[in-house]
């Protein structure tokens, strides 16, 4: 199936409108969560990537002390309602464990997003969880809170260095919506991280219903999940696992793809399992939607391949 992508104007509009928008009142509650953590004074800054270490070569890490399991759910099984293949993300194993929400402030409003650790301190999600796609500038402050399940966490990190793909004032700017963010705590010892594959866009077209994606939608944990498993946070507070999405074509070099998701998660990453390790493939970042209905249509991903750039990989 064909899609007349999306313009420039368009996609600012679609990202910004994928963020998660909450209230000043919940950023206080998440720094009354977080307000044990140690947290740097120095603010968010974009940096060259040079200024970026990483230490891990681009391969996926498990801490010893951590169990892994393949199943987000630690027991049980649900049947799925409708169209909806989502289940909540429930396990503190890894490599679910690598994954985590991100609070961000900018305009005095607050956001969230997903990312997730690929190194002992470093983040990535999308761009325009770190940029406001509508004028360009750098969020004020973001929080990356790991792990969180039912809103409960144990640890969080404040963001101290940025780097992103666009600013969205340039013209490439859907192809190029991703970041990396260094955290002023080494989280990634403790919750592990994941590793990329670059892989070729042919490949994972003809990979059907091989992929699995995790992200903190606003819309998740619906009522009858909540009902389930007994999650009383509320929307957005649980990540929701799908199992067997597919990456189904490539356009102006952005991959689309049928994982279910919402705003809120946004760079959430769609996963591959290569020879038994977990490794990221895509990153999620918005959706098409149909005009009439508003309905979603096909969802965008932003290749994998930058961070083989950014950080020397092959």
């Amino acid at each position: 199936m064909n899609y007349t992508f999306i313009s420039q104007k368009l996609f600012a509009k679609l990202v910004s409108g994928f963020l998660v928008l909450t209230t000043l009142g919940v950023w206080a509650s998440l720094q009354a969560q977080a307000q044990t953590q140690p947290e740097s004074t120095v603010s968010p800054t974009l940096k060259k990537v040079g200024q970026l270490q990483l230490q891990n070569n681009g391969k996926p890490f498990k801490p010893s002390e951590l169990e892994q399991s393949n199943k987000p759910i630690k027991a049980g099984t649900r049947g799925t309602i409708g169209s909806d293949d989502r289940l909540p993300m429930l396990s503190n194993n890894y490599p679910w464990s690598t994954i985590g929400r991100i609070v961000g402030e900018s305009n005095s409003q607050t956001y969230s997003c997903t990312g997730t650790l690929i190194d002992e301190d470093i983040v990535v999600t999308n761009a325009h969880c770190v940029v406001d796609p509508k004028t360009g500038q750098v969020a004020k402050r973001v929080v990356f809170l790991a792990n969180v399940v039912d809103g409960k966490y144990r640890d969080s990190a404040v963001a101290v260095q940025y780097f992103a793909g666009t600013d969205f004032q340039d013209e490439n700017a859907e192809a190029n919506d991703w970041a990396v963010i260094k955290i002023n705590q080494p989280l990634g010892r403790k919750y592990g991280y994941l590793g990329w594959k670059s892989l070729p866009a042919s490949t994972l077209i003809r990979n059907q219903k091989k992929l699995f994606f995790v992200g903190y939608s606003g819309d998740y944990p619906q009522a009858d999940t909540e009902k389930f498993w007994g999650l009383t946070a509320g929307q957005g507070w649980t990540a929701s696992f799908q199992a067997g999405c597919s990456i189904v074509d490539e356009q102006s070099n952005i991959l689309l793809h049928d994982c279910d998701t919402a705003g809120g998660s946004s760079g959430g990453p769609i996963i591959a399992s290569i020879a038994g390790e977990p490794y990221i493939v895509a990153l999620n970042n918005a959706e098409i939607l149909d005009r009439r209905s508003g309905q979603g249509l096909i969802n965008l991903a932003v290749k994998i391949s930058f961070l083989d750039s950014l950080f020397g990989q092959k």
